[in-house]
């Protein structure tokens, strides 16, 4: 079954995140495939699989990591998202809002002259109407907050959607790696930087490398409950931003919590009440 491309601009949704080893991702496949399909992406990448490039913005003081780690019920962050190894426009700006675990994810597409619009704050006349709002709130914070380039992250993922519900997602991101990007505007990966998650540190468990998220509207689909119960999930928190800053300031700055210390404020066991 053939599945549009199409994303939409403004996502509201539930995101339960999970760890788990890769060997898992074929059975869990399997599973889901009684209510979902791969999504467009996966179905044409090679392996299903298809790469997603984020380089994340946050200010000298790493005020937006800050905000998350000390445990504040309203986060965000901000990011510009290209695909592919070799990426192309369009590309998309995010600013992902969370309060506990629902998050509005506002997106704008934004083109080849992307940085010069974001350091200069002029929006094109000639911008999608249904993209410019959310693309001058990213432009509003990045300024508000002093906002630049940090980090770089890439990863493949391998996507379906529920056939089933109003809305529902669930997503398989390895291979994870990053590269410091301070201030450096540039959504194309440089081999020569790139560094891997495949330390002990970025894992609470090394062996689990494969983020696992479950989304979905305001309504948990009898489904979730199933697949967790089945394979013994246990949530738990991780940022591909927050674990790669980590990394990099570990050494320098001590206040920083380990990246297994994280842990979620999500009471898991109401998700699988009746």
């Amino acid at each position: 079954m053939s599945v549009s491309p199409v994303s939409p601009l403004l996502l509201q949704r539930y995101e339960l995140k999970y760890l788990i080893t890769p060997d898992l991702i074929e059975p869990i496949s399997k599973f889901i495939e009684g209510h979902c399909v791969m999504d467009y992406y996966s179905q044409i990448a090679p392996q299903n699989s298809y790469t997603i490039n984020s380089l994340y913005f946050d200010n000298f003081t790493n005020h937006l990591l800050r905000r998350k780690i000390s445990g504040l019920d309203n986060t965000w962050n901000m990011r510009v998202r290209s695909y592919g190894n070799e990426p192309q426009p369009p590309y998309f700006t995010e600013v992902k809002l969370k309060k506990n675990d629902f998050s509005n994810k506002m997106r704008a597409k934004i083109g080849e002259n992307w940085a010069e619009i974001l350091q200069t704050g002029i929006v094109p006349d000639d911008t999608d109407p249904k993209s410019r709002q959310y693309l001058e709130q990213f432009i509003f914070l990045m300024h508000k907050d002093g906002c630049y380039p940090r980090i770089l992250t890439q990863y493949r993922r391998k996507a379906y959607l529920s056939e089933i519900d109003g809305y529902a997602r669930v997503t398989f991101d390895r291979d994870l790696r990053y590269q410091f990007s301070d201030n450096i505007y540039n959504v194309i990966p440089d081999e020569r930087l790139m560094c891997n998650y495949d330390i002990d540190e970025i894992y609470p468990h090394p062996d689990e490398t494969v983020i696992l998220e479950l989304k979905c509207e305001k309504r948990v689909p009898y489904w979730f409950k199933q697949l967790i119960q089945k394979f013994e999930l246990t949530r738990r928190g991780f940022s591909k931003y927050g674990s790669s800053i980590m990394e990099i300031m570990q050494p320098k700055a001590p206040e920083f919590p380990s990246h297994r210390d994280l842990q979620p404020r999500f009471n898991h066991a109401e998700l699988l009440k009746p």
